[in-house]
């Protein structure tokens, strides 16, 4: 017996609700690979000047020398609402690629747009052991809901 494909065709909908859940996130869960092995941690995430999304990491978190070793990751973006099933809410799972940022005029746009999103930063943003790292997404599955699924590629959430 086939089963069927449970995903919709990618509609203008469907982008704008990743593209929303992508511009609100202050906050995600980072999945990485430590030690060959799966490592999920929650960080601060904000909407760089490109639209993609950005987090600052400090040398002393597992996750920065798991992203160091394979910069191949997950995010999993969208908070449950107040009130029903959090299952029914929408989020997006990333698959993405982190790059840290070294260029210092880069890093500096970065500090800024950082900061207006996450003010608390501000106390340790210019710590040396902390880096900014664009998470630059190469596919994505968005679940907006009960019978609402997608499978985007970087295209959709880049474009």
């Amino acid at each position: 017996m086939a089963t069927s494909d449970p995903f919709r065709p990618v509609d203008a909908t469907a982008l704008a609700l990743a593209r929303k859940l992508i511009a609100g996130a202050r906050f995600a869960a980072l999945a990485v690979l430590r030690d060959g092995a799966p490592f999920v941690t929650r960080i601060a995430l904000t909407q760089g000047p490109d639209g993609l999304p950005v987090t600052l990491v400090s040398d002393l978190a597992p996750h920065t020398t798991a992203l160091r070793a394979c910069p191949d990751c997950s995010l999993l973006l969208g908070e449950p609402g107040p009130k029903g099933n959090p299952l029914t809410h929408p989020r997006l799972t990333l698959q993405a690629r982190a790059v840290f940022v070294t260029c210092p005029a880069d890093r500096a746009a970065l500090r800024e747009t950082y900061l207006r999103q996450q003010p608390k930063a501000r106390l340790y943003v210019d710590f040396t052991d902390f880096h900014f790292v664009r998470l630059m997404p190469q596919s994505g599955h968005l679940n907006g809901g009960f019978g609402q699924a997608f499978r985007l590629d970087a295209a959709d959430l880049t474009g």
